[in-house]
């Protein structure tokens, strides 16, 4: 196919300036929703059909950890009517008001299921709290003691299925279900422990073992809520995709290195993202924008990554001198531990003019020290030059 040919398909298929192709959902995304949502349906009817049976034994039993139980099962339930909700609004389409699409919603509806488990440990915490304080007395049968037992292995299956799919289409709102229904069977096993050290022993200790499960959901919620949080705020990507697009990008002759890549997420594995890469000074500027569309197709096609942003640095390869100097700077550069890579280098002898970038590590105390000490050193070795020098950070992953 014809560099003229990659580009018609590429503005048929994906333009980055089309508000489609911004939203980053590929073809394959109403697959991925037809997944999260056909797992979210079972959870409904599973929960549902659980929290009426707990409900019933519970009330029965005059088990307060049972009711809590089946409450718990109804607070699972709405978790996945939401992931439901979450998912349908995040396929929406990119419009003008958000031009690059709603996949961070996913996000915000494993915020709130987050906030769920929390709720609902605090409130099993504060229950069993109060039946501490004023103690009870439970009446078990064995149809109970039955229900309760199916309930675990019915929650331990639910939540390894959900868990499982959730981690396979990159989806948090299913794998915090998942984790969620993993402590619920948990939550159910202990109910059951304690039932049957009261049948053998008629210590009644569900209370407290309610109160001390209530802790480790209350636990588990917050942690689930940090993590989403995080995400939200923004964290470095995979460093593996980083090195996956470096190599692809590298597979171009005409390039010389590949650096400052930056992915901005706006939902589970939708990327938008810039880099920068070092091509022989002599390239016009008609060959060079060639090659930055058909590096653009290449890495949509093969990552899914919408480059937004090609960079360009002229690296010097007819001048002998010009290389020796750019080995000796770079020396000189990454001397300090501090400083992971330098890049972008190109000298003009003639104007004695210099300018690189130099990436220096979130590890130092004080980045702009190591900088101007680079500078420093650089200028004490070439006095006459005019140096132009940028200070990097590692957003994803230095080679």
């Amino acid at each position: 196919m014809s560099s003229s040919e990659d580009i018609t398909a590429k503005n048929s298929e994906n333009n980055v300036n089309n508000s489609e192709s911004n939203s980053g959902r590929n073809d394959e995304a109403p697959s991925r929703d037809k997944i999260i949502i056909r797992t979210s349906i079972i959870g409904i009817l599973a929960n549902i059909f659980l929290a009426g049976f707990k409900a019933v034994v519970g009330l029965t039993s005059n088990s307060i950890a049972i009711v809590m139980d089946a409450v718990n099962n109804l607070s699972d339930a709405a978790s996945s009517v939401i992931t439901i909700v979450g998912t349908k609004l995040a396929g929406k389409q990119a419009d003008r008001k958000h031009p690059f699409g709603y996949g961070r919603i996913e996000y915000l509806s494993a915020m709130l299921i987050s906030i769920l488990v929390l709720y609902a440990g605090i409130t099993a915490f504060t229950e069993s709290v109060k039946k501490i304080i004023h103690p009870y007395t439970p009446d078990y049968s064995t149809a109970s003691l039955i229900i309760v037992t199916s309930a675990i292995l019915v929650k331990i299956v639910l939540g390894r299925y959900v868990k499982g799919v959730g981690e396979k289409v990159n989806s948090d709102s299913l794998i915090n279900s998942g984790e969620d229904a993993t402590l619920d069977s948990v939550i159910s096993a202990s109910t059951l422990a304690a039932a049957v050290l009261f049948l053998l022993t008629d210590i009644a200790l569900e209370a407290w073992l309610g109160a001390i499960i209530a802790l480790v959901i209350i636990k588990s919620g917050f942690e689930m809520l940090g993590t989403t949080l995080s995400k939200i705020l923004g964290e470095r990507v995979d460093a593996q995709l980083v090195r996956d697009i470096k190599a692809t990008v590298k597979t171009f002759p005409e390039i010389k290195g590949v650096y400052d890549v930056i992915m901005h997420n706006y939902g589970p594995d939708s990327y938008n993202g810039s880099l920068h890469i070092d091509v022989p000074e002599y390239l016009t500027a008609d060959e060079i924008d060639k090659l930055i569309r058909k590096i653009q197709i290449k890495v949509y096609k093969e990552h899914n990554v919408i480059l937004t942003a090609i960079g360009i640095y002229s690296f010097n390869v007819n001048d002998k001198d010009a290389v020796e100097i750019r080995t000796n700077v770079s020396k000189i550069a990454t001397a300090d531990p501090h400083v992971l890579q330098m890049h972008g280098f190109n000298v003009d002898r003639e104007d004695k003019n210099m300018r690189f970038d130099i990436v220096v590590s979130f590890d130092a105390k004080d980045r702009k020290s190591v900088y101007t000490q680079v500078c420093e050193n650089v200028q004490k070795a070439y006095p006459d030059y005019q140096l132009q020098i940028s200070m990097d950070m590692d957003f994803s992953e230095v080679e």
